[in-house]
């Protein structure tokens, strides 16, 4: 579980693109999936601008994503494939917001759903059907998107990358050693 961050990335990237400064997008200036106001969090300077962002270096990058986003899901302790479809889908909605559509694809209700991964979550995610929960995983993040303002706008794209996400990661868990 622990090299997978490098594949997770790598499929996060390329759904990703590069620079965009969408006017109809509320994450403004972004590169990489990286906005301007995570970047200017990042690097404690409110005073950068687009071009900050629209030349971000990919150590920076690859830092952002793995502090802010693989390491706050624990990405490094989910089963393979559940892993990316929990990390790709926190870096559009938020490691909290994934965290609970896990939560509640465990069967997790009411305070349980907390939006944080402990160890509660990863004993249930360890013992789950990964195919199962990953599928759930996908059914739950597309009914998130539909409940989006926006969704006229960007929801095809978005319902497109819950599928290429779902295939994905169903094709790790399924090269994934038997424990």
């Amino acid at each position: 579980m622990a090299d997978a961050f490098a594949e997770c990335l790598s499929f996060t990237l390329a759904q990703e693109g590069g620079f965009s400064d969408d006017p109809r997008d509320p994450g403004g200036a972004t590169n990489y999936g990286i906005t301007l106001a995570t970047l200017r969090d990042w690097s404690g300077d409110p005073g950068l601008g687009p071009a900050a962002v629209q030349n971000i270096g990919m150590p920076t990058v690859d830092s952002i994503y793995r502090a802010d986003y693989w390491n706050r899901v624990l990405g490094d302790s989910l089963p393979p494939g559940v892993d990316l479809s929990v990390f790709d889908h926190g870096v559009n909605a938020g490691p909290a917001a994934s965290v609970r559509l896990l939560q509640q694809a465990l069967g997790f209700t009411g305070t349980a759903v907390d939006g944080a991964v402990g160890p509660i979550t990863l004993r249930a995610a360890a013992k789950a059907n990964a195919a199962a929960l990953i599928t759930q995983l996908a059914a739950l993040q597309s009914a998130f998107y539909h409940g989006l303002r926006g969704f006229d706008v960007f929801g095809t794209g978005w319902l497109d990358r819950v599928e290429r996400r779902r295939q994905a990661a169903l094709a790790m868990a399924a090269a994934a050693p038997a424990a």
